[in-house]
């Protein structure tokens, strides 16, 4: 089974890194001279208005150039109609004129699927990989909230004790990001491993909704929490699928589109960790799900109206029944018995929260990395890593509402530190009694996988050749989880006595 598995996850994250589509240079498509004028809706349905017969642009200037409107209107920006044509070449990268009439043509294109107005323009630079792993660089970080950091995913089984979770994430995401937009900035970055950097129009659809959504909505505004994180990102990046998705469908249809060759993100994945990639993962796989949720209860005005009333975690996502109403419960801990423990406050380093909120998102990460996991190929968490079925591997691909996440209603997470070594106390509170039982039950079988073996007194000691070698206590009191880590099991009631 493993091996099969190990099959479907490489055709996975080929899939998630980003392949481009086949072949290089220019998608002819067919050609769209003979569409009628169109008027495009709030929800962002097409009307046909008259038959007047419109004739496209052609770069060379030997045709006749559809005009421009009198005034900006939808599926038109600076000069480019959506279902114009253009006569670039993208073999050898892009030169300035040519970026920006595949820029201007897409963010017409944005407009026309979107049913939205781009209010200025959007500045496309493109970066190096090795550029863009160099800029990405973890020295900003203070020793607190690194320490934080490392036992956050320690607590997660995701990250080893000998490990820089810092550096893990940021390998990460530099082997398998394609583009980005920065809010601060305005701008749209590109990453490209090609001397001669190429742009397609999939990387660039994609960063253009989040250069409207911006424009429209606003994308500055800050999650306190790695669940609240999940939760506003799964808005936000399933909102960009989404138009993503409609705009490629239209390539080679209705429109023609510049693409480039195949790739997979760094080129070799060799520094992707699965664990932390299928926990980032998680907007893009549920959020186009939860979107659809959204349409279908009021076309694009309710996805529109979510930026004003942003989903509060992961459970909203992975549940949109529980969208708006649902709220994450309070969740609070008492101090240590012994003073000899001193709290680890990140907040010293960043303006951020002196405590971690995991939720079902990270819950699922944790099970599904127990499949590919080198440590030990001899048991698993859950079975196929979560895989979702294949037919619909290319939009919603993981499956994170498992066994052991259901019923995730809040959490805290706190570290502390003796001697030069950390704790942490986790408390998850769940809908149910049951539901906190699948979780402690789910949560042992991952303790077990990773080399622990119950003492008599109830509690777990991890070998000491596992990444993760402490010791560890489960607790279940009611619909309350609190899991508590010291070096030793002498050491974990000083953190927490149940």
């Amino acid at each position: 089974m493993r091996r099969e598995f190990g099959a479907v996850c490489c055709a996975v994250l080929l899939l998630l890194a980003g392949c481009q589509g086949l072949g290089a240079g220019v998608d002819e498509g067919t050609p769209t001279g003979t569409d009628e004028t169109l008027t495009v809706t709030e929800n962002g349905t097409e009307q046909p208005t008259d038959s007047t017969v419109l004739e496209l642009r052609n770069e060379s200037g030997s045709s006749t150039v559809r005009p421009d409107p009198e005034t900006d209107r939808l599926g038109w920006e600076n000069g480019y109609w959506h279902n114009d044509s253009l006569d670039v070449d993208n073999t050898d990268g892009l030169n300035d004129t040519e970026l920006s009439a595949v820029v201007n043509r897409s963010m017409a294109r944005i407009e026309y699927v979107r049913g939205l107005e781009f209010e200025e323009n959007v500045s496309v630079n493109t970066v190096s990989r090795a550029e863009y792993r160099n800029q990405s660089g973890s020295g900003s970080y203070g020793d607190a909230l690194r320490t934080f950091d490392n036992a956050k995913f320690e607590a997660l089984f995701l990250i080893g004790e000998d490990d820089s979770s810092i550096e893990v994430q940021e390998s990460t995401l530099g082997d398998s990001v394609l583009g980005y937009y920065s809010p601060s900035l305005d701008e749209i970055v590109i990453v490209t491993n090609s001397e001669t950097p190429r742009i397609g129009e999939k990387t660039l659809s994609h960063e253009l909704v989040h250069a409207l959504q911006d424009q429209q909505f606003g994308l500055e505004g800050n999650a306190s929490t790695r669940d609240a994180l999940q939760g506003r990102n799964a808005l936000i990046e399933g909102d960009a699928r989404t138009v993503e998705t409609a705009y490629l469908n239209r390539c080679g249809s209705s429109w023609s589109c510049v693409r480039v060759g195949q790739s997979s993100g760094g080129g070799g994945s060799s520094d992707l960790h699965f664990g932390v990639f299928y926990m980032i993962y998680f907007p893009y796989s549920d959020g186009t799900s939860f979107v659809a949720e959204l349409r279908d209860r009021g076309g694009w005005r309710a996805v529109n109206d979510a930026y004003d009333d942003i989903p509060e975690g992961a459970r909203e996502v992975t549940t949109p029944t529980d969208y708006p109403e649902w709220e994450p419960r309070e969740v609070t801990l008492p101090a240590p018995p012994s003073d000899d423990w001193e709290r680890v406050r990140p907040s010293a380093d960043r303006d951020r929260p002196d405590y971690a909120t995991v939720g079902p998102s990270a819950i699922a990460a944790t099970m599904a990395y127990t499949v590919v996991d080198e440590y030990n190929t001899s048991s698993s968490v859950v079975s196929r890593f979560a895989l979702g079925d294949r037919d619909t591997v290319d939009t919603d691909p993981y499956n994170y509402d498992l066994s052991g996440t259901s019923g995730w209603d809040g959490g805290r997470m706190q570290v502390y530190t003796k001697d030069g070594e950390t704790g942490y106390v986790w408390r998850t509170a769940w809908t149910d009694e049951q539901s906190a039982e699948a979780f402690a039950t789910s949560w042992e079988r991952v303790i077990q996988h990773w080399g622990g073996e119950r003492t008599a007194d109830g509690n777990w000691v991890i070998a000491e050749e596992s990444p993760f070698g402490d010791a560890v206590a489960v607790h279940v009191e009611g619909d309350t989880v609190t899991v508590v880590n010291a070096p030793t099991e002498a050491e974990l009631t000083e953190l927490y006595d149940a």
